[in-house]
Order: structure tokens, then sequence, then C-alpha cells
């Protein structure tokens, strides 16, 4: 029988947690030398964890993370308010199609409405038609392009 999983918020003392997450990620997305190959060092996501703006959820199946989310909270110079970003979303393959992702995106609604922010956004990329279909069933789409600028190395 399946019980769905608990979703939590990770804080600076999920360092194991926000490790297996990591890894599902690289899983997930097929992804091991960005997620893999130069993990940071524990002081470092420690750090990460410990800010109110960093927000990473997991969803725990029995106490091993099955899904998750990363999202960042920017604060706006047009108005006094806060947009969410969910940059990683992912389901372990095993544990999809089973509401996990709209749960925590859900639980992030509740979250950002505490953070006084007026809308969460998200990306998705053509062609990942799971995404896509869970996006459009909970927000409206914008069709816009992405660019990635390369960064110079400091001198």
């Amino acid at each position: 029988m399946y019980s769905d999983p608990d979703t939590k918020r990770l804080g600076s003392s999920d360092l194991a947690r926000m490790r297996a997450l990591s890894a599902m990620f690289a899983a997930a997305f097929g992804d091991d030398a960005t997620y893999g190959s130069e993990p940071p060092s524990d002081e470092y996501l420690i750090g990460l964890l410990s800010q109110e703006r960093n927000i990473v959820l997991v969803a725990l199946a029995q106490g091993t993370v099955v899904g998750g989310l990363v999202a960042y909270e920017l604060d706006k110079f047009e108005r006094a308010r806060r947009e969410i970003y969910i940059y990683d979303l992912a389901v372990a393959a095993e544990h999809r199609r089973k509401g996990i992702a709209t749960r925590l995106i859900q639980h992030l609604q509740g979250l950002a409405a505490g953070r006084g922010a007026w809308v969460i956004y998200v990306q998705a990329d053509y062609g990942d038609d799971p995404a896509v279909a869970l996006y459009e069933k909970l927000g409206a789409r914008e069709d816009v392009m992405h660019f990635d600028i390369h960064v110079p190395p400091e001198k």
C-alpha cells in the first residue's frame, strides 16, 4: 500500500538529506557531472541552508528522499514585493505520477504566502511534457526565451 510522503523544509541541520536530494536530482536529471563531480563542502551547504531566502523542500517516504525542490526568494525593485523562483524540481522515477511534485509546490505556495511573495515562477524545457503539464495545471504559461550569459574568469 502506498502512503503519501511527508514534505519538509530543510534547514542547516539537514546536511545528509541535502546530499540525498542532490543524488536524487543527479539520477532524475541524468546529470551526475553537475550534481556529483564537485560537491560543495559541508560548510558551504550549511551556510546556504541557514539562509531564509534559500528554500529546499523534500518529500520523504519512510525517511528516504523521494522528491524535492530548490527555490530562491528574490526581492524586487519595482515594487515592495517578492518572487519565488523554482530552480530544481524532481521526483525519483519510481515515485512519479503520485502527486508528489504538486504537494511540494503547494508546500512552497504556503511558504511564499508567509514571506509576502506575489508569484512563484519556474521554467520548463520544450519536450519535457510531464513538467509542462504539471505547471500548466498549477499556473499560467508564458512563452519566454532563456539565455545563459557567459561569465569570464576573474583577472
